[in-house]
């Protein structure tokens, strides 16, 4: 007797479930694919026009859609701002961090993270930095959205921290290193170097924060 076909031993029923589940898969996947468009865009504008310009009615507007559209996917300007923030971490995190996770851990590796953050802040010199701008925006703003903010920044200096740490275990550095020290002035380089090339447009500037870095290691005794 001839095997019946898989569509035949499934009732009617189940036909039409497996067709309803494929079609809020695809919607699913439709709305988080427009969701990210959004944050794209967003974060686009917000390194133009600061974490403050940001609006439902802003962005809608950049990606041609309504506004109760863009309000469907976020429910609120500041989920908007959250969304962004976490964004823009996540692409400073695969640009500056987990490339220098392929550094020998100890000076190799800090010598990495700092390269990678020079090389992420000269391509910001046109656009701005989301840390440093919206610091500027949110210091004296309780609330979700500086949480946000300072949560990001806080893990980035937190993984310099660990960096500078281990470059001393490693023996890299003379081992009364102050690890939070050091890390204060690695990243006191950075805010500098935003300033005076973004600011005063320095032509010096990236090249006298290298020396500054450079500066630093031999201070804390680099091997």
């Amino acid at each position: 007797m001839a095997t019946s076909s898989l569509s035949s031993r499934i009732s009617p029923e189940g036909l039409a479930d497996a067709a309803v589940g494929s079609r809020e898969g695809r919607a699913m996947l439709k709305g988080q694919q427009t969701k990210a468009a959004i944050v794209d865009a967003a974060l686009g504008l917000a390194t133009q026009i600061g974490m403050e310009g940001l609006s439902i009615g802003a962005i809608a507007e950049v990606m041609r859609m309504s506004k109760s559209g863009v309000f469907a996917h976020f429910g609120s300007r500041e989920e908007l701002q959250i969304s962004v923030i976490r964004e823009y971490h996540q692409r400073f995190e695969d640009e500056v961090f987990f490339p220098a996770m392929n550094a020998p851990r100890g000076l190799p590796r800090l010598r990495a993270l700092f390269s990678n953050w020079m090389s992420r802040t000269s391509a910001e010199i046109d656009s701005g930095c989301l840390y440093v701008s919206g610091a500027a925006e949110f210091d004296d703003r309780p609330g979700p959205v500086r949480d946000a903010l300072a949560h990001s920044v806080n893990t980035w200096l937190a993984a310099l921290h660990r960096a500078v740490v281990q470059a001393c275990e490693a023996g890299h550095l003379a081992s009364q290193t102050d690890a939070q020290q050091m890390a204060f002035e690695i990243h006191g380089l950075i805010l500098a170097l935003h300033y005076e090339a973004r600011f005063l447009k320095s032509p010096h500037a990236l090249s006298r924060t290298q020396q500054g870095f450079e500066n630093i290691l031999q201070r804390y005794g680099a091997q």
